[in-house]
């Protein structure tokens, strides 16, 4: 279930080992992938906040939405702002990504979602974001022996500024970071070459695929017969999850997942 992705990412990884990296992979067919990021996002800053992580921090890099959605969606979930200044930082990738906006102050932002954020002015810079991210996350735990965690909203938009290799080498080199302790990203896979998506899941301990409820009705011409199928489709899932275990064994499980329809970020798993 989620929940154990979720616990997987709480834990974090041994001394020595590489910390624990999910990718979350949709499609247009089955475009809930974000729900899912949002859902191990609010988990996992559940556990940090009660002490029962090994990360004691978390870094949002935000590409899709801005800092202003995650403190909303932070509150919404019943999660303590006022002291999210101790655990939580957004480095805003969405705002100005590319530095057209010369440091005008975006009337977007919240002065709530302000105080806990800060901006990347050139995503095209993989360097610079990888000091960034290391920065924020030693700015929450301080210089000791003490981990974070790191939640990347879209790989996707990540590779519309930067090469294959380079996204991969910023993924890999703060998976391998000793004070990391966690990191997972969603990729719209149906955007990407099969390489591309290949290397990403290679980096990854852990892959889970919200895939749709029939497949058949997609590529089809539109009838009363495939209209009900794609409605299925947007109540309806598959979600498969593979781990990889340490000694290099993998496991599948695989799920039905279903949204309510008041709530898209509420949802449940069934065992298949």
């Amino acid at each position: 279930m989620a929940d154990t992705i979720c616990r997987t990412l709480r834990d974090g990884g041994l001394e020595g080992e590489h910390a624990p990296a999910l990718t979350i992979k949709d499609s247009k067919a089955s475009p809930f992938g974000f729900d899912v990021f949002n859902y191990v996002l609010t988990q996992l800053s559940n556990y940090i906040l009660a002490g029962k992580s090994q990360s004691r921090g978390l870094v949002v890099v935000a590409y899709s939405r801005s800092p202003s959605f995650y403190v909303d969606l932070l509150k919404r979930r019943g999660i303590d702002i006022a002291s999210s200044h101790d655990w939580i930082h957004i480095l805003d990738c969405y705002t100005d990504p590319l530095g057209w906006k010369n440091w005008l102050i975006d009337k977007d932002i919240s002065q709530e979602a302000s105080s806990l954020s800060s901006f990347c002015q050139d995503v095209r810079n993989l360097d610079k974001l990888y000091s960034l991210i290391i920065e924020q996350g030693k700015g929450l735990i301080g210089q000791g022996k003490d981990r974070f965690s790191i939640a990347i909203d879209s790989v996707s938009e990540m590779v519309r500024h930067a090469s294959i290799s380079s996204v991969a080498g910023i993924l890999s080199n703060l998976r391998s970071h000793d004070q990391v302790s966690s990191i997972f990203w969603l990729l719209h896979s149906d955007l990407h070459e099969i390489k591309f998506t290949s290397v990403l899941e290679y980096l990854s301990s852990m892959v889970a695929s919200v895939e749709p409820f029939n497949q058949a009705a997609f590529g089809q011409r539109v009838d009363l017969e495939n209209l009900s199928m794609l409605e299925q489709n947007f109540r309806k899932g598959k979600f498969h999850v593979r781990f990889k275990r340490r000694n290099g064994r993998v496991r599948v499980m695989k799920y039905l997942l279903s949204w309510q329809a008041s709530n898209l970020h509420q949802f449940c798993l069934k065992m298949k």
